[in-house]
């Protein structure tokens, strides 16, 4: 037990003594934190349109107030042809093109089926999509109120039936997109900091000779490995701590369920991660092959662990793929857990596979790891 502790000590004092490193630690997974936190986020906004009016009427005019009106839409220019709204579309000047027919308000007073032609601008076919759903949104809205209207005028006593929707949003009752991003990049910080300080460090003594000295000594294969991982074990936690204050101090992320089960989850967790990294050091001879390994498995880790992008809509051998990747675990933990207020119970099959991702992971890894008296 001494000369773990001896092993642990001198890891500490290499860390605090290394300037660098310290700022690796501590202020980039804060200013990370932060910036990744607003920056990531699928809510579409400050969409250009441009609106070519044909018909120039009272009807026309009350449709192009409502996206004027609505808080997504950040310009509405008119053009006065299609055409100069396809030219500021290829020059980028504008998202949506919108074209209102010439005999717009005649067919919706006659009850007639009546077509406004959308062009958008389908490079980035998500945000595509979502901006179609906005501009569908209030052509229906307005479409109901103008059938309401005609219907009054036609008949006074009669009053249509109208179906309204009243939501409840659970867990994110504010639709903060915040809420639901920092608590996962929250568990990437944490990742990529543990993977790539424990995937490089014995991979640094390699390159400075040490790694040898210690190999013929008495110390034991058990003993160094723990003395050597367990400081970033600790750091883990650290950054975790830190991280969680950020969430709710910066972002006011709700925490409805137990932090301490939030710390054992992460324990294990770090010992899974902390094992990989030693599995990828134990195969390298320098910290740049350590780091090129580690970043190639990261962004595979990060791409299908639905904090971008949700499993439900990968393709099923993807899905498939998935269980593999401990970070999904993860994500869907910390999620049930801050934002639901899940228990032990909910979240146990998580625990469970991450512990036993854990054992055979530091198995392959303790196994793998040469020394020689």
């Amino acid at each position: 037990m001494k000369t773990i502790l001896f092993i642990i000590q001198k890891e500490f004092k290499q860390i605090f003594r290394d300037k660098s490193m310290l700022r690796l630690i501590f202020i980039l997974p804060i200013i990370q934190l932060l910036v990744l936190s607003n920056a990531a986020t699928f809510d579409v906004k400050n969409i250009r349109v441009t609106i070519a009016d044909y018909n120039n009427s009272s009807s026309s005019r009350a449709l192009i107030e409502k996206f004027k009106a609505n808080p997504y839409f950040s310009e509405v220019e008119n053009v006065s042809h299609t055409q100069e709204g396809i030219e500021r579309l290829n020059k980028g000047k504008t998202d949506v093109v919108i074209e209102i027919p010439n005999q717009f308000e005649k067919q919706l007073q006659n009850d007639t089926t009546t077509q406004i032609q959308v062009l958008i601008n389908a490079i980035d076919g998500a945000t595509a999509g979502v901006q179609n759903v906005y501009i569908t949104q209030i052509v229906q809205l307005f479409n109901q109120n103008i059938r309401v209207e005609n219907q009054q005028v036609s008949n006074e006593q009669l009053v249509p039936n109208r179906i309204e929707t009243i939501p409840s949003f659970w867990y994110n009752n504010t639709l903060n997109y915040k809420t639901f991003m920092v608590p996962g990049i929250l568990v990437l910080l944490v990742t990529m900091l543990t993977l790539f300080l424990s995937a490089m460090n014995i991979v640094r003594e390699k390159e400075l000779g040490t790694l040898e000295q210690i190999n013929v000594t008495p110390i034991k294969k058990h003993q160094f490995i723990i003395g050597k991982l367990f400081p970033f074990w600790v750091l883990g936690l650290v950054i975790l701590t830190v991280g969680l204050f950020i969430a709710k101090v910066v972002f006011s992320v709700p925490m409805l369920g137990n932090i301490a089960l939030v710390y054992l989850f992460t324990s294990v967790y770090l010992l899974l991660i902390l094992g990989f990294g030693l599995f990828i050091s134990n195969h390298t001879e320098t910290q740049q092959q350590a780091m090129f390994i580690a970043w190639f498995f990261m962004v595979i880790f990060l791409l299908m662990s639905g904090l971008f992008t949700p499993i439900e809509s990968m393709p099923k051998w993807a899905q498939n793929i998935t269980l593999l990747n401990p970070i999904r675990y993860f994500v869907e933990f910390i999620r049930m857990v801050l934002l639901k207020g899940a228990g032990l119970q909910e979240v146990l099959p998580n625990l469970g596979i991450i512990a036993f991702f854990a054992f055979v992971v530091n198995g392959l890894s303790v196994w793998s790891y040469k020394k020689t008296n």
